[in-house]
């Protein structure tokens, strides 16, 4: 069976996708060291980029029906957002000076 051309494009960027969703999570990983130390409300959003490509990883595998992530996915997108929240709440007290 050959492929169309709209599914060469698509499969193509899912890859692209794929690529630049582990890059973005080697290099929050790699801030988290450092987000700990000077940017202290940074550190939950470094989770959530992680857990953001994590999200993008497992629906690249779903879309090539490699691995089926099943409920994974939402819960994921819950635990980002919690960890967006947590990250805004500690930027408002560091800046009003409540959090040092």
């Amino acid at each position: 069976m050959a492929l169309t051309s709209y599914e060469w494009i698509y499969g193509i960027s899912q890859v692209a996708v794929l690529l630049l969703s582990v890059v973005a999570g080697i290099i929050s990983l790699s801030l988290l060291s450092s987000a700990k130390k000077h940017l202290y409300a940074w550190r939950y959003l470094l989770v959530a980029l992680t857990l953001f490509a994590l999200v993008i990883i497992l629906g690249v595998l779903r879309t090539f029906s490699i691995y089926d992530a099943g409920p994974w996915t939402h819960i994921l997108t819950g635990v980002i957002l919690a960890t967006l929240i947590a990250s805004l709440i500690t930027q408002i007290e560091v800046s009003k000076g409540w959090l040092k």
